[in-house]
């Protein structure tokens, strides 16, 4: 990277004159650019000298379409380092062709340096590496902005990584990301479905077998941690694989070698290890189906992925993400309608963020390039009642369940007088009159009392949950997941 220079798009003064002597430090020539209009008047005749464009947060929130624009006219275009505290802008998700690389604030020097070299692979033009926004998991929620950031983290460093969470939440795209983001970006990426391969296959699919180690073995092959010499293996579902090979794999990790099936020849391998499961690994311990030593080879550096109902508030993002990658696939472009949007998020998503792009890819069959309303979903997502959350700003609420007995039948005592009962009695009166008119939606009706007897007895406490937990005559612990599936804040 010797005497390559990088563009600075950084109005912050301060900001800018560190990031410059970083850059020097790492042997590059930084060329500061205060907005847009100087970047216009920038040559761009050389940018075979050019490395990547650093950008501050302000920058884009000032002139981020106008910069992307500008950017995309750079041929070829070069990458681009985000500066934030929070994550890509969401305006990288729609950049085209732009790679994206974010650099977490403060700057340190070594995150840096790492991000620069993927740059660097880019700019090389390997075909492992097709944009560092290639596979970020898609969101700004607190939780998914967590994950982003402990990808960022880790991704420099030759750390195991266990992922963790349901199926269907994007456990290998957060593998596949974190391959990206480390130095080994330009080698392969080799993932294994430790559950789809029969337990006396898989010793063969990962470390190969000599012609004649077996009936069946006609010619010598290799296993799947010689493919991916130099660099990463994901090994998804870990939790179903056998004892036996437990043990094989613990001697690989702590080692650094195996021998092919057939073979006495050890061979020395450099792979960085990240597996994947939905099971819960301490249950599997304490049954006996999964060895306690492998478990903390493997678990160096824990990421949970969060299910998609605990994160309702990026189904836009998620949405706007898939239907592109639907259209840049099958040529289809399909477009929901608040009503549409309104009962989605209203659902569960037990499939998680897998089923949500098998509804959209089953809609952009039945309607492509139509609008599509809430009378379009199948039954099963359609759900009554959904409130017009979408585009207001408001916070998603998922689907409702029956109140508690703890919380609505369990009589007063004298020393604590019932929760605003006129007002219960008010909402009844209003069941009552809906009855009479076609109808209630049962669960939205029991919903809506739980929330407000939850949120009156936070105010007698003083926002206390403990407090409001004794008021209800339920468990602090189940408060709390109330207030966590209602988006309610003590």
């Amino acid at each position: 990277m010797v005497d390559a220079k990088v563009i600075v798009i950084e109005p912050s003064d301060s900001q800018a004159r560190s990031l410059e002597a970083l850059l020097r430090f790492l042997d590059l020539e930084p060329l500061r650019v205060h907005d847009l209009a100087e970047l216009g008047r920038a040559p761009h005749s050389g940018t075979h000298d050019l490395l990547a464009v650093i950008i501050g947060a302000e920058a884009i929130a000032a002139e981020g379409p106008q910069l992307v624009r500008e950017l995309r006219k750079l041929d070829p275009p070069l990458p681009v380092i985000y500066l934030s505290s929070d994550g890509l802008p969401k305006i990288a998700e729609t950049s085209g062709d732009l790679a994206w690389f974010h650099l977490e604030l403060p700057v340190k020097q070594r995150r840096l340096s790492a991000v620069l070299n993927q740059a660097q692979n880019m700019r090389n033009g390997h075909p492992t590496q097709p944009g560092a926004h290639h596979f970020r998991p898609s969101g700004n929620s607190r939780a998914m902005r967590i994950v982003h950031r402990l990808i960022e983290q880790v991704a420099p460093f030759d750390t195991n990584v266990l992922i963790l969470g349901e199926s269907g939440t994007g456990k290998e795209m957060v593998a596949r990301h974190v391959h990206e983001l480390s130095g080994r970006a330009g080698h392969p990426f080799v993932p294994v479905n430790c559950g789809a391969i029969p337990a006396d296959l898989l010793e063969s699919e990962l470390f190969g077998h000599e012609k004649g180690a077996f009936t069946g073995a006609l010619s010598t092959r290799l296993g799947r941690f010689e493919f991916a010499e130099g660099g990463t293996l994901f090994l998804d579902e870990i939790g179903d694989m056998s004892l036996q090979m437990q043990v094989k794999l613990l001697r690989v990790l702590q080692e650094r070698s195996f021998e092919r099936v057939g073979s006495n020849r050890t061979i020395r391998c450099n792979v960085r290890i990240i597996a994947a499961t939905h099971r819960d690994l301490d249950v599997a311990i304490s049954a006996g189906r999964f060895r306690e030593d492998l478990y903390y080879r493997l678990n160096v550096f824990p990421v949970q992925m969060p299910p998609l109902r605990d994160r309702l508030e990026d189904l836009p993002i998620l949405i706007e993400h898939l239907v592109h990658r639907l259209g840049q696939g099958a040529g289809h472009r399909i477009r929901l309608d608040k009503e549409a949007m309104n009962c989605l998020a209203r659902n569960r998503w037990p499939g998680n963020v897998r089923e949500l792009a098998n509804l959209l890819e089953r809609l952009a069959i039945l309607f492509p390039e139509q609008p599509i309303g809430a009378a379009d979903l199948p039954e099963r997502y359609r759900v009554a009642g959904a409130s017009n959350w979408f585009g207001s700003g408001v916070q998603i609420v998922p689907p409702p369940e029956s109140v508690t007995e703890a919380a609505l039948c369990t009589p007063a005592t004298e020393a604590e007088e019932p929760l605003d009962a006129r007002d219960v009695d008010e909402i009844l009166g209003a069941a009552e009159g809906a009855m009479k008119s076609g109808g209630i939606d049962l669960k939205d009706h029991l919903s809506s009392i739980e929330i407000g007897l939850i949120r009156r007895a936070l105010e007698e406490a003083d926002g206390t949950v403990a407090g409001a937990a004794r008021l209800l005559r339920i468990r602090r612990t189940t408060l709390v997941e109330k207030l966590r599936k209602y988006r309610l804040s003590a």
